[in-house]
């Protein structure tokens, strides 16, 4: 009976050890890419109803693609968020719902359990003209590279996982950008069509299981210009809440909330909420 115990024994630590050195041994991605395309729909129609209602048809084309590079001390992500927007309205017509471009990269030399030596570049504008509704005729408040924002500095990225990440970088050169439509806006003096800014630049990304088949995901950045009111803050955030149903199909949650008073002296709010359909067209793992 101890003889048996102690093959038991020994058979196990070799297992439990083969597992360990397996575990350890694995080889780390160089390369992960990732691409993501997705459409929310959302839908309403009225019929003799008494209570009244306007018939409504609205969607929503969102592309993500995510660059993750690791070897040795280096890390890379780069990530491409773009969406568009359309809905209808039976007495309105085609109103623009959404309009998103936006490039990150981030380069990190590793410094630190967790820590980096960082350069960022972001850019973001949208594709198509967006106006005021509120007012007769409408009149154009943005467009193509109306804005346009090039923001790039040094600094330091705190990074756990690719889900979760700080970059602080306290000397961020910001570019705004406009047409001679918009000049005079978006913080560009009259006559002028770009803005130069030297500030502090914090952003965030976070993405995390609240449930099982729910994620939550968490984009935040924050800038403060030194040369202009560096007290008055310019913040940005957007939660994305999925529910998932299968492979495919997600309901979707969007809380887009922005404070910039070059843009807009009221807080910017958007909400989206919908049924969506989800393919990842592109994915590849390279070691």
């Amino acid at each position: 009976m101890r003889r048996l115990l102690l093959l038991l024994l020994v058979l196990f630590s070799t297992s439990f050890y083969a597992q360990k050195k397996k575990k350890d041994t694995l080889p780390i991605p160089k390369w992960k890419i990732n691409g993501k395309f997705g459409f929310i729909f959302n839908q309403s129609s009225f019929s003799n109803w008494v209570s009244g209602g306007e018939n409504m048809i609205a969607g929503d084309i969102n592309v993500n693609y995510d660059f993750n590079y690791k070897k040795n001390n280096v890390n890379w992500d780069t990530r491409i968020l773009t969406a568009y927007g359309l809905s209808h309205l039976n007495t309105k017509g085609y109103r623009k719902t959404n309009d998103r471009f936006e490039l990150n990269s981030l380069l990190g030399i590793k410094s630190g359990n967790n820590w980096f030596l960082s350069q960022f570049v972001n850019f973001k504008t949208q594709y198509s003209r967006g106006y005021n509704y509120k007012v007769e005729p409408a009149v154009p408040v943005s467009d193509f590279f109306s804005p346009a924002y090039l923001s790039l500095g040094p600094g330091m990225l705190w990074k756990k996982s690719d889900n979760s990440n700080i970059n602080i970088a306290p000397a961020t050169a910001r570019l705004t950008m406009v047409s001679d439509l918009f000049s005079g806006q978006f913080g560009v003096e009259e006559g002028d069509n770009t803005n130069f800014s030297l500030g502090f630049n914090l952003s965030g990304y976070f993405k995390f299981t609240i449930m099982e088949n729910v994620e939550m995901e968490n984009i935040v950045a924050l800038y403060s210009d030194y040369l202009d009111q560096p007290d008055n803050l310019d913040l940005e955030n957007q939660t994305n809440i999925r529910f998932k149903v299968n492979n495919n199909i997600k309901m979707h949650m969007t809380f887009h909330a922005i404070v910039d008073d070059n843009a807009s002296s009221k807080v910017q709010f958007r909400q989206l909420f919908g049924l969506g359909l989800n393919y990842k067209f592109h994915q590849k793992v390279t070691y």
